[in-house]
């Protein structure tokens, strides 16, 4: 299916949306962007995968910046994880192409259960 564009005010209306839950959650605007580019851009799922990477990056380097103004970074304690996330990023950049696009999303459905179930424990 070709691509369809939309808009550039609904772009950054999904893209405000994306920044806020990535700003408020720490992470999250994949949960938003993925599905939209799949559903309005039609986009394939692992494009779309990479897209919303492309987009929630710079809204990552926002939050840090603001947290770390507030001084609600701990860097020291950020690093390892950092590092961590960095190999396992360059592993499932490579893997990507080689994993078949319904086993991605029964992950996903997992981390996001996985999640859920946290969050609702913390409270």
């Amino acid at each position: 299916m070709p691509k369809k564009h939309i808009s550039h005010k609904t772009s950054i209306a999904i893209g405000a949306g994306a920044g806020l839950l990535n700003g408020l959650f720490g992470a999250g605007g994949g949960l938003l962007l993925v599905p939209l580019l799949t559903a309005r851009c039609h986009l394939p799922p692992k494009t779309a995968f990479a897209t919303s990477l492309v987009v929630t990056w710079p809204l990552s380097i926002v939050t840090l910046i603001v947290f770390a103004v507030r001084g609600s970074l701990d860097l020291a304690a950020a690093l390892p994880y950092a590092v961590g996330g960095a190999i396992g990023g360059a592993i499932a950049g490579r893997l990507m192409g080689r994993v078949d696009v319904t086993w991605l999303r029964w992950i996903f459905v997992a981390f996001l259960f996985y999640g859920g179930i946290k969050a609702v424990m913390l409270w």
